[in-house]
């Protein structure tokens, strides 16, 4: 039986991560951070499988006890301050956490279990104010947000040590991935569940930033399968994953309120407060590597994404 040790379960990328291994019979152990209100339902319906680890990506110590006890197959490091907005308001925050914390997991592992193999969630936000499109694994970063600067800097480390100490790691350059597990705090999410909302009665509004912000949307349930297929490879290598589509979030929007038959125009309110300090316009990414290397392709279609999305939303907002 393998054994995998997954940080940030609890999120959305983690949960579906955790549920698709226990499916290929390994052992899944989660690092937990110690809070005061836990916060475990996207995992709820899978607890009692997996194995908990107490630990926090700033402790290097409790990284080296965590991998010490797990002696896992596969790290996967999904945990971050992944909100992008908010890396504005805690920039040291997110450079402790999303930066320093994959050094400190890396680290943990060339201490203890260098025969590991390694997988670094990295993001379609390094490469920010983007120099070519569609983005592939060659082009240039140029982040826009204190997030995309961190992220920068757990890929590259990431990179260096598998360059330094001939270690099994790898970065999944991820664009855009959402789910009806997304937190309510991101645009998607915030917009499949205001949807939700007026079409229950319960809200008049949605309040929304830039509208013309282009991403590539793919589902996270299909994303998990390819940071697998990158730990399965012979040798260890960096893979963007995307959908190949961009769309705006106005076409998010759309197609959301169109889902329940309502016009979008009716409700919805740009609001400055929600504008970034620093945008990025544009992400399309190239995943031709990994559907050639890891024979990877998304299942999930850009409408698919939105109607599961807004279905979630709507049961849990009818109750």
């Amino acid at each position: 039986m393998k054994k995998a040790l997954i940080t940030g379960i609890t999120g959305q990328d983690g949960s579906y991560l955790a549920e698709f291994l226990l499916k290929q019979g390994y052992k899944v152990y989660g690092l937990k951070r110690r809070t005061a209100t836990p916060n475990d339902m996207n995992i709820a319906h899978i607890k009692d499988q997996v194995t908990f680890i107490p630990g926090d990506l700033r402790d290097l110590a409790s990284l080296i006890d965590a991998v010490r006890e797990a002696q896992p197959d596969e790290i996967y490091n999904l945990a971050a301050q992944s909100y992008v907005a908010d890396s504005w308001a805690q920039p040291i925050f997110t450079g402790e956490v999303t930066a320093m914390g994959a050094l400190n997991m890396l680290e943990a592992v060339r201490l203890v279990k260098p025969d590991v193999r390694f997988y670094q969630a990295s993001s379609s936000e390094m490469f920010g104010k983007v120099v070519e499109t569609p983005q592939k694994e060659t082009t240039p970063f140029y982040p826009r947000s204190p997030y995309g600067v961190a992220k920068v800097y757990g890929h590259w480390i990431t990179i260096n040590f598998r360059e330094s100490y001939d270690l099994f790691t790898c970065s999944g350059i991820l664009f855009n991935h959402e789910s009806p597990r997304r937190g309510l705090e991101f645009v998607t999410r915030k917009i499949t569940d205001g949807v939700a909302k007026i079409k229950c009665g319960k809200q008049n509004e949605l309040r929304l930033g830039n509208l013309d912000a282009k991403r590539d949307w793919g589902f996270a349930g299909d994303y998990v399968q390819a940071m697998w297929l990158m730990l399965q490879q012979s040798q260890p290598d960096d893979f963007v994953i995307a959908s190949g589509e961009t769309h705006t979030v106005r076409e998010f929007v759309r197609v959301a309120f169109n889902h329940v038959g309502l016009d979008w125009q009716d409700y919805v309110v740009q609001d400055p407060k929600f504008m970034r300090p620093a945008e990025v316009d544009l992400l399309l990414g190239d995943a031709s590597k990994a559907q050639k290397q890891l024979d990877w392709q998304p299942s999930t279609s850009f409408e698919e994404l939105i109607q599961m999305m807004v279905e979630s939303d709507i049961d849990r907002n009818a109750t």
